[in-house]
C-alpha cells in the first residue's frame, strides 16, 4: 500500500482507478468530474444502466481514455445523512476492491472517498479506509497494489500518520 498526493486521472501504472461516484454515476465536481472529463463521454454511456448504485455500492467500467483499463465506481456515505456512515464507508471500500478483485485487476489507486462535498471529516474517514483495506488487501485474489491518490498535501499527511498508527504494534 502506498499514500502519494496527485492527480487520480494520471496513474498510468495502475489497472483501475476508483471514482468517488454520485449515485446516478454521471459527472459532477470533485473527483467524478475530473474522471469523466479524463475518460470522454463514453464512461457516462457506459455508466447510464449500471445506476443508481446505492451507498456502499461499487461497480467497474472500462476506462475509456484514461490510462487505466478500468474505473470502479463507488457511492460513499453523505457524512450524518446515510447511516452509519463507518460501516457504510468501509463497505464502499470493501466493495472497490471485491469488483476490482472479481475482474482480475493487479492494481487499484483510491481517492478519499466521501470527503469532499459528501462532508466525512479527513482523519475518521483515513482511519476507516485504511482499516478496511489493510483488512481486505490480504483477501483478495489479484489485487496486490493500493495506492492512495490524495488531492492535497493535508490529506496525503493525515493519511500517512493514520497508516503509521494503524501498523504500530498494540502495547498489551
Amino acid at each position: 500500500m502506498e499514500i502519494v498526493q496527485g492527480d487520480i486521472t494520471r496513474q498510468p501504472d495502475m489497472e483501475a482507478i476508483v471514482n468517488a461516484a454520485n449515485a446516478q454515476l454521471m459527472p459532477g465536481g470533485g473527483v467524478a468530474g475530473a474522471i469523466h472529463r479524463a475518460a470522454g463521454p463514453e464512461l457516462a454511456e457506459a455508466c447510464r444502466p449500471l445506476a443508481p448504485i446505492r451507498p456502499g455500492q461499487a461497480v467497474i467500467t472500462p476506462g475509456f481514455r484514461l490510462p487505466n483499463r478500468y474505473v470502479v465506481h463507488v457511492l460513499g456515505p453523505v457524512y450524518g445523512r446515510d447511516v452509519p456512515s463507518d460501516q457504510i464507508l468501509a463497505e464502499a471500500y470493501r466493495n472497490a476492491l471485491k469488483v476490482a478483485d472479481a475482474r482480475g485487476v493487479r492494481s487499484v489507486a483510491f481517492p478519499a472517498i466521501s470527503t469532499g462535498v459528501f462532508g466525512y471529516p479527513l482523519e475518521e474517514a483515513a482511519q476507516v479506509a485504511l482499516r478496511t483495506v489493510l483488512e481486505e488487501g490480504p483477501r483478495c485474489k489479484h489485487v496486490r497494489h493500493v495506492r492512495f491518490v490524495l488531492f492535497d498535501e493535508r490529506a496525503r499527511a493525515v493519511h500517512e500518520e493514520v497508516l503509521t498508527r494503524l501498523q504500530q504494534p498494540e502495547e498489551s
